[in-house]
């Protein structure tokens, strides 16, 4: 996979946009509640201040996905040498995929539920995390080659989990979602993009001779 040093600047560029535009629109919408009667009252200052501290968060976050993409894309590549078969890697990343699932659900329910609580919050947002990861894999694989698909799967459900460990460790419901949906946004977006860049630089290099 050849990309130009131009074009991953442009990468970076871009998902830091998108990390900070993300972040910005999910901050309000999980904490509303709090921020409405900022809206109804007109109160700009403290609305823009709130919006320059969740677009910087957004930069984070987006830091977080980018540096997943890229420990990704390294694990592919080592993961493909080592087995020396795609399809083998391929059941490999499955493994993991069921694996980082289980512990989404049982972990979290063994050290933050409370007494009486139903498992069945922490199991929806499993199934929504893998539904949105099926859903990704098959963008991606439609867009490129069907083998793409479970590499991409892998990518959003075990790397997206990984990245997102700091407010899984905090339990708090706000932070999971703020963090969540921006990580997965950001990393949507460089999974679908990267071809694009991909083929760009292929198409310069023909050109030029």
């Amino acid at each position: 996979m050849s990309v130009n040093s131009r074009n991953w600047v442009r990468l970076f560029l871009s998902t830091l946009i998108v990390g900070g535009l993300s972040t910005s629109i999910v901050g309000f919408a999980v904490r509303w509640n709090e921020y409405k009667e900022l809206f109804a009252g007109g109160e700009v200052a403290e609305i823009l201040s709130i919006l320059t501290w969740l677009i910087g968060v957004g930069f984070i976050f987006s830091l977080i996905s980018q540096m997943g993409f890229f420990a990704y894309l390294t694990i592919h590549r080592f993961g493909i040498g080592i087995f020396r078969s795609l399809s083998l890697w391929s059941s490999v990343q499955l493994v993991l995929i069921i694996f980082v699932l289980f512990d989404l659900v049982y972990f979290r329910y063994r050290f933050f539920a409370e007494e009486g609580e139903s498992m069945l919050s922490y199991l929806l947002i499993s199934i929504f995390v893998l539904v949105y990861g099926l859903v990704v894999a098959y963008l991606k694989a439609k867009s490129t080659k069907k083998e793409a698909f479970v590499p991409a799967l892998f990518f959003i459900v075990v790397i997206t989990t990984v990245e997102w460990f700091p407010a899984l460790r905090t339990n708090e419901e706000s932070w999971l979602y703020l963090m969540l949906f921006p990580l997965l946004i950001c990393n949507t977006y460089q999974l679908l993009i990267l071809p694009k860049l991909t083929a760009n630089t292929k198409v310069v290099k023909t050109t030029s001779g």
